[in-house]
Order: structure tokens, then C-alpha cells, then sequence
């Protein structure tokens, strides 16, 4: 249902003061998308997985309960990575592959799936 006259006249009220009143963090939020928010989660959750190989590698050698907390570590961060990675979806990887203008990784991985789908009709005939 469409906003009345009225209601988007005070909805463009509000914004305007929002932007007069603290600019920075107007400017913050405007740059700021679920999809900036998640892939930035997603590089820490790599970065803690990382981290946690490097502790289970380093302590296999002490004690083989303190690399299983390394172990859980890496668990805890793969699944922290899993859950993040559904919410970007289908959807949050074609704006991400948009805003980054990774035009040609996105028309690399369409040759690489085309010869692919091609050397099976060729196979198939």
C-alpha cells in the first residue's frame, strides 16, 4: 500500500533532520547495507577460522584437549561463515559482485560454466 501525500511528506521531514542534525553518521548509515554488514562478519568469521587452524596446528603437540578447543574454534567460525554466507544469498552476491565491479570475475566464472556445459552437449552427442 502506498504512502499518502502527507505521510511522505513527513517521512522526507524526518530525513531531512536526521541529515541536518548529525551528517557523519547519516552519510555512515546511507553507505551502510546488509550486504556491506555481512561480508564484513564473514571476513572476521575466515580471519577467527584461520586462527583457530593455526592454534589447533601449534597445540596438537601439548595436548590434545587444548587443540580440540582450537578444533571448536574453527567449528564455531565455519558455521558463524555458513550462516552469514545464507543471509548475503543469491541476491546480496549479485549487488556485492555489482558494487565491488568485479564484472570480469563474474564473466570469468560464466566462461568457465559455459565451456564446462559445453563439453557436456558435446559429450551427450
Amino acid at each position: 500500500m502506498p504512502l499518502s501525500e502527507d505521510e511522505e511528506r513527513i517521512l522526507h521531514d524526518i530525513a531531512q533532520q536526521f541529515y541536518a542534525d548529525d551528517p557523519d553518521f547519516a552519510g555512515r548509515v546511507g553507505e551502510t547495507t546488509l550486504y556491506t554488514h555481512t561480508l564484513r562478519r564473514m571476513k572476521w568469521s575466515g580471519f577467527g577460522f584461520v586462527l583457530g587452524v593455526i592454534f589447533l596446528v601449534a597445540s596438537l603437540s601439548t595436548g590434545y584437549l587444548l587443540a580440540f578447543g582450537g578444533f571448536l574454534v574453527m567449528l564455531a567460525c565455519a558455521l558463524f561463515f555458513e550462516r552469514n554466507l545464507r543471509k548475503l544469498g543469491k541476491a546480496g552476491l549479485d549487488e556485492v559482485s555489482r558494487s565491488m565491479k568485479a564484472t570480469h570475475l563474474r564473466d570469468a566464472i560464466d566462461g568457465a560454466r559455459g565451456r564446462v556445459r559445453d563439453r557436456f552437449r558435446q559429450a551427450d552427442e
